[in-house]
């Protein structure tokens, strides 16, 4: 990690080098000459799987993973951050194994978003996983998370109920209910 000055041709100026993300301030004309500027995180992009278990009652897989910046445990759908150059598919498929211990038969784009324009310029794949199996999970050393196996109408319905808070995994679930992806 490092502080960084340099500003590029299109005005941006890292003030933070992360590990992961950066600290950018962006330079834009405004009408009159002024000059605005804007700091938000640059990020690589990220992914969030739905993984489908197949059954007379279809399932989802729920992870509960420690979040420190709010000092809670979240319930949430599996996700993770892209590696430089790694295209998204292969990041999903990557996140499902080592958060969930599942490798797929398929994994399909189920669409992308933005998750918080104002604040940074992440991108998030959707995936939809199904023909699950279990090989084991491959947590990174500071992951803090457990597996939840949970029907489908049961986790639309911990949107409802406030126990499922996280936006990324409200947004893919009701988005596969409205498309007939799970059963609401």
């Amino acid at each position: 990690m490092e502080m960084a000055a340099n500003c590029n041709a299109d005005g941006r100026r890292v003030l933070f080098k992360g590990a992961k993300f950066d600290f950018v301030e962006l330079s834009i004309p405004a009408p009159g000459g002024a000059t605005l500027r804007r700091q938000y995180v640059q990020h690589p992009g990220a992914v969030i799987i739905l993984p489908i278990l197949e059954g007379p009652e279809p399932m989802v897989v729920l992870i509960r993973n420690r979040r420190h910046a709010i000092s809670a445990d979240l319930f949430e759908l599996p996700a993770g951050t892209l590696e430089r150059g790694e295209e998204p598919l292969k990041c999903a498929a990557r996140e499902l194994r080592e958060e969930t211990g599942l490798t797929a038969a398929t994994i399909s784009p189920l669409g992308w978003f933005y998750t918080s324009p104002g604040l940074s310029d992440e991108k998030m794949w959707a995936f939809v996983a199904r023909g699950l199996t279990q090989v084991g999970q491959a947590l990174e050393p500071d992951e803090q998370l457990t597996v939840h196996p949970t029907p489908a109408t049961r986790a639309l319905s911990m949107i409802q109920s406030g126990e499922l808070v996280d936006a990324k995994s409200m947004l893919t679930l009701m988005w596969a209910a409205r498309l007939g992806l799970i059963p609401a």
